[in-house]
């Protein structure tokens, strides 16, 4: 078990280089897809529930050391975004939920309840309209991850290698 936190921390730092390097470069309108989470919600549903929960605080941790953001904005959104991905895990259910459309939905819903809690703590202003805020910050940087994460989940290997 102990191997596996190891493995995808290594597996971790790429893309975080990959994260705060590239894809700022392909963002459409300051709207970014979020490698992290996908990598977070493959975890979360391959390995379970309080596996994908720490496995969010270590990465939001680890985010918002790297990148100087508000310290614990992150922490805490990945960590419940683990936790929402972790009711996904189940041992008889994971070829169901790593397919193309299952998975997409997953990081989908994980992405949107990611993005509302960053963008509480993190880019809350009072006096915009709360709706534009929600489809700005949250639902569309949600729907490019879901794209993202189906066109990812169809290079990754059935079999478990990791």
């Amino acid at each position: 078990m102990k191997i596996n936190y190891i493995i995808s921390i290594l597996i971790f730092i790429p893309v975080l280089i990959i994260q705060t390097t590239v894809i700022p470069l392909v963002s459409i309108d300051q709207v970014v897809p979020d490698l992290i989470l996908i990598l977070l919600v493959y975890y979360s549903v391959t390995e379970g529930q309080i596996y994908g929960t720490v496995l969010g605080f270590i990465y939001g941790f680890f985010f918002d050391i790297v990148t100087g953001s508000l310290l614990g904005s992150t922490i805490i959104a990945k960590t419940v975004a683990g936790f929402v991905a972790g009711y996904f895990s189940s041992e008889n259910k994971i070829d169901i939920y790593l397919m193309f459309f299952n998975f997409g939905l997953i990081v989908f819903l994980c992405a949107l309840i990611d993005q509302i809690i960053y963008s509480f703590f993190s880019a809350f202003d009072i006096s915009s309209n709360i709706f534009l805020i929600f489809f700005q910050n949250a639902f569309l940087p949600a729907f490019y991850t879901a794209l993202l994460s189906m066109i990812v989940i169809i290079f990754v290997p059935k079999k478990r290698i990791l």
